[in-house]
């Protein structure tokens, strides 16, 4: 009987709804073939199992095609902090090629496909297809832009701006997929939320409550409902405004055009 997280079906690239999101756009032909050859057969994990542990020996990167994982960092104490979430169309273990070993640890949050891709076997693609040299490229500037979005959000001084801030960030990417961005299904817990942008989990749910006050979401265990995304949108806004002035503007601008 086949383990559940070795499955042996095989997926092509070609048929893969994921292929506009993690390929080079136009590329088609042999160029492809070659990018799917390197792609070893799909991996299944269950909720809770790892997809590789910080300090494991970096080998191949990985390409999220169905469910979600969480990225931690452990300390020298062993107390882990959220550093990300992966959703369809993520490449993971990118933090790998620094010194050859995987700087963090990926869990599946749910039942989750993935294809894998030995890096040895990349590096002989990108000097054969341009194209995916330059997709790797643009894979490493969305780490940067990552982790800088993460840093405005933890500079944030109000909790309702993280919170928003990260809401407005699921959005944007159930946008990428062609998904509609007026619900979302939050993989990760409250706790995983709270962890990831340094606040208490009471702090997020009040920080919810005060989002759903103005009218801006509904929230209901782990769904959450947008109801108005430019007011979303205003609150995430580099505006120099408190949060609490942003609120009462918003609730202002709510109330003349009901």
């Amino acid at each position: 009987m086949t383990e559940l997280h070795d499955v042996a079906t095989r997926h092509g690239c070609v048929a893969c709804g994921l292929h506009d999101v993690c390929l080079p756009a136009g590329i088609e032909g042999e160029a492809l073939a070659r990018v799917d050859r390197m792609t070893r057969d799909r991996r299944t994990l269950v909720r809770g199992e790892p997809l590789f542990r910080q300090g494991e020996a970096f080998q191949s990167l990985y390409v999220l095609r169905s469910g979600a994982t969480r990225s931690t960092i452990a300390d020298a104490e062993g107390v882990h902090q959220v550093i990300g979430f992966g959703s369809p169309g993520d490449i993971l273990g990118v933090d790998g090629l620094l010194d050859e070993a995987y700087r963090t640890e990926a869990i599946a949050l749910e039942r989750s496909t993935l294809c894998e891709v030995p890096f040895a076997r990349m590096e002989a693609a990108l000097t054969e297809v341009p194209s995916l040299h330059r997709r790797m490229l643009r894979v490493l500037s969305g780490e940067v832009a990552a982790d800088q979005d993460h840093l405005v959000a933890m500079g944030r001084q109000s909790a309702v701006e993280r919170v928003a801030l990260f809401v407005h960030g699921l959005v944007e990417k159930q946008g990428r997929l062609s998904r509609q961005g007026d619900w979302l299904r939050l993989s990760m817990s409250r706790a995983d939320i709270a962890n990831y942008l340094g606040l208490a989990v009471e702090t997020v749910s009040r920080a919810l409550g005060r989002m759903e006050e103005t009218g801006m979401l509904q929230a209901s265990g782990r769904t959450l409902r947008i109801l108005d995304r430019a007011m979303l949108s205003a609150m995430v806004s580099a505006a120099p405004l408190r949060s609490q002035e942003k609120l009462t503007a918003i609730r202002k601008r709510a109330a003349m055009n009901s």
